[in-house]
């Protein structure tokens, strides 16, 4: 059983935001770059389980875990004792000048978990972007093409190429071209909103006509894939999708690249979400973001005769693996292996999925739930229609801050709620963090 050093619970005892974060918010608008934003301006002190504290005493229910970073749950001791044993040892040399045992133990346990029965090899990097950027590297470096294909309501970062990549150009990248070329959006399976009846495998066929007319496979060096879509809202294709994309690919020479930066390690109950569907064979993974707890790695794990093809020198950079990150990937991932986290996001699941079932049967407002796992989002439409509805959502956004709930939106039209919690956290915080947002849908629908 979890040992929580924070009492596990809400809390909301000043105004939201309340007056030392109103003065750090001051501080921050004369020093911090206005392009860098602030979903909920509260400074947080602390944080442990489920639970972020504030510099004005309140706690919140965290259910966004950092944008799925702090999986483990916040100030994990596993992690703690890893990274305080870690930095009074080595904090870098550089792996690509003098190596460490740390990096190759990371790529050992990534190479043991990732899905495919083939032999890999994996390197590591900084943010999910890096990750994703490195992976289209070693595709085209492979198979010697140029063009890569995306997905309508993908998203993958904040770099040059990624930006290219993402199918919503607000906020991540107007104002910021040129972007990188041969990057073609295709279209997805999105259940709730593909015409009636449109099965997977029919929504397959509509992508593929598209990758064929408009890049043709010969061009094509790999489909890159969210196996459930993260900034997008939460999209989990059609059964069968996956599995006529890989289909094809397969027999048109093309790579797969799987970004689970946000779906995988444990978030949606499979060590990657890749794996819900039998059919779906990635080369290449993306991984980042729970990987370590809150501290700095990302990574490409992949067949090792694509992995291999990069030329010494070719991939790497100055912090990619640092060892005090990697020791902390060491301990999150051999706590997965351990036991008992993968049961953790299934558990919230069955206690998250019926509630908010139970709120689309009550409420018009709620056009769609979905997910895997700690990964789960509710969209909300007008009421009598699937039309997106953004401003209910922002309304019960604040209403959720101000009640001590941190919840977050996503969606091409910001008309969702996606939760990410920490895979620690209890039925009864989940279960008040609705009965919270259930109150708010009552007040504004």
């Amino acid at each position: 059983m979890t040992e929580f050093t924070i009492a596990q619970e809400r809390k909301v005892v000043t105004s939201i935001p309340g007056p030392k974060s109103k003065e750090l918010h001051e501080r921050r608008r004369k020093a911090v770059s206005n392009g860098v934003g602030a979903a909920l301006p509260v400074y947080i002190e602390k944080a442990n389980g489920a639970i972020l504290v504030d510099v004005d005493g309140n706690q919140f229910i965290d259910l966004g875990s950092g944008i799925g970073v702090v999986s483990i749950g916040h100030t994990n001791q596993g992690v703690i004792d890893a990274v305080s044993h870690q930095v009074a040892q080595l904090t870098h040399t550089l792996f690509t000048v003098t190596p460490y045992e740390q990096y190759v133990e990371v790529c050992e346990l990534l190479n043991k978990h990732t899905p495919g029965n083939f032999e890999k090899r994996s390197a590591l990097f900084n943010s999910g972007s890096e990750a994703v950027e490195n992976a289209v590297k070693f595709a085209r470096k492979f198979t010697r093409k140029p063009a890569i294909a995306v997905f309508d309501h993908g998203y993958h970062g904040r770099t040059n190429l990624t930006m290219a990549m993402n199918f919503k150009a607000a906020p991540y990248a107007n104002g910021f071209g040129p972007l990188a070329s041969s990057v073609y959006h295709v279209p997805m399976s999105y259940p709730f909103r593909d015409p009636e009846g449109m099965t997977g495998e029919q929504a397959a066929e509509r992508a593929i006509v598209y990758m064929e007319k408009h890049i043709g496979a010969e061009d094509l060096a790999a489909i890159v894939i969210e196996p459930v879509q993260g900034e997008g809202g939460f999209i989990t294709p059609a059964p069968g999708f996956l599995t006529a994309i890989t289909k094809w690919a397969k027999a048109n020479g093309v790579l797969i690249v799987a970004d689970e930066v946000q779906a995988g390690v444990a978030r949606t109950g499979q060590w990657f979400a890749s794996e819900f569907e039998a059919g779906f064979e990635p080369d290449l993974f993306t991984i980042a973001k729970g990987i370590a707890g809150g501290m700095v790695i990302s990574a490409v794990t992949g067949r090792a005769d694509i992995m291999d093809a990069a030329h010494p020198g070719g991939i790497g950079g100055t912090f990619g693996g640092n060892p005090v990150s990697a020791a902390a990937a060491v301990s999150v991932l051999k706590q997965i292996e351990a036991g008992g986290v993968l049961e953790a996001a299934q558990r919230i699941e069955a206690t998250l999925m019926p509630r908010l079932l139970e709120l689309k049967a009550k409420y018009p407002v709620v056009g769609d739930v979905r997910g895997r796992g700690a990964m789960i989002a509710i969209e909300f439409v007008e009421a009598g229609s699937k039309k997106p509805n953004k401003e209910i959502t922002d309304k019960l956004i604040a209403h959720c801050h101000q009640n001590g709930v941190l919840v977050l939106n996503a969606g091409i039209h910001y008309n969702t709620l996606r939760f990410l919690p920490p895979l620690v956290i209890t039925d009864e915080l989940l279960n008040d963090a609705i009965d919270v947002l259930e109150a708010g849908i009552k007040a504004h629908s």
